[in-house]
């Protein structure tokens, strides 16, 4: 958003009803929310992106009521991107979370499969919305992050958690490519997150990061036994650390990431980057 020119994206709880504020864009994003409604569920009080959708529905109304119509709204909402990221929900808190029964139920392709054709219908779901400019990330690699290190005594990253999310990140580079063929008008442009993530983790000096195998705030073996908690003094430095907590990356990666969605070339994000996929 910030290159794009816009002002920080504000939540959908604090904009709903606001029309005017509503066109300066929209966050409807969760902690913990999963592509499924179950994903998530040891955290309660999140927002599944299937009723992310429904909010995004709602808002599209609330234009088109402060704008004079339908059609004024929807062109509008063409013109909008719309940014993707799901998934690592569904691995970190259901797949591979020992209180779910799912990985007893489904191999990992199977998983994988169920995961894309929910996907599918989701985004076009957003489609019929409006939305014509898409932005899906994939799963980004998660072998390497620290609640996984502190598994093992030795803080090794694990090869097997990072094959589970492989089949799932192929067959949504393969279900954009359909939904471009087959959804009149419609941009689907994938960014590689996993590709960037591994090359962070392989060369770090190189992006500016020296600490990549423990959280800049957590507790125990690898800063990823017990995540940050509120209060918790965080390290000294952020800006050197590739993990924020045992979950997620810090905000410096994340910076590396949105440059390179915005300006990337097409081994990072294709069909278009984001500056492209503004300029259509």
């Amino acid at each position: 958003a910030e290159l794009l020119g816009l002002p920080l994206v504000p939540a959908y709880s604090q904009v709903s009803g606001s029309g005017q504020q509503l066109l300066q864009g929209v966050n409807y994003a969760s902690a913990a929310a999963g592509i499924l409604d179950d994903s998530g569920g040891n955290f309660v009080a999140r927002i599944p992106f299937n009723q992310q959708i429904q909010n995004f529905e709602s808002t599209v109304g609330q234009i088109a009521v402060s704008a004079g119509g339908t059609s004024a709204a929807a062109s509008i909402v063409s013109r909008s991107i719309v940014f993707v990221g799901l998934g690592s929900n569904d691995y970190l808190n259901n797949y591979i979370m020992a209180n779910y029964e799912t990985r007893r139920h489904y191999t990992p392709q199977q998983f994988a499969d169920l995961l894309v054709t929910q996907y599918t219908s989701q985004l076009t779901r957003l489609y019929k919305a409006g939305a014509r400019r898409f932005v899906v990330a994939g799963v980004g690699s998660m072998g390497c992050i620290p609640t996984i290190l502190a598994r093992s005594a030795e803080g090794r990253c694990s090869e097997e958690v990072d094959q589970l999310v492989a089949p799932f990140n192929a067959g949504v580079r393969g279900m954009l490519d359909g939904l471009n063929a087959g959804l009149p008008g419609a941009t689907f442009t994938y960014l590689d997150n996993y590709r960037l993530f591994k090359l962070m983790l392989a060369h770090p000096a190189s992006y500016g990061f020296d600490v990549v195998d423990r959280g800049c705030c957590g507790i125990g073996r690898n800063g990823g036994q017990i995540t940050c908690l509120p209060f918790m003094p965080p390290c000294a430095d952020r800006e050197r650390y590739l993990f924020w907590d045992a979950y997620h990356p810090t905000a410096a990666v994340n910076v590396i990431m949105a440059r390179q969605a915005f300006d990337g070339a097409s081994d990072v994000v294709s069909p278009v980057n984001v500056r492209r996929l503004a300029q259509l």
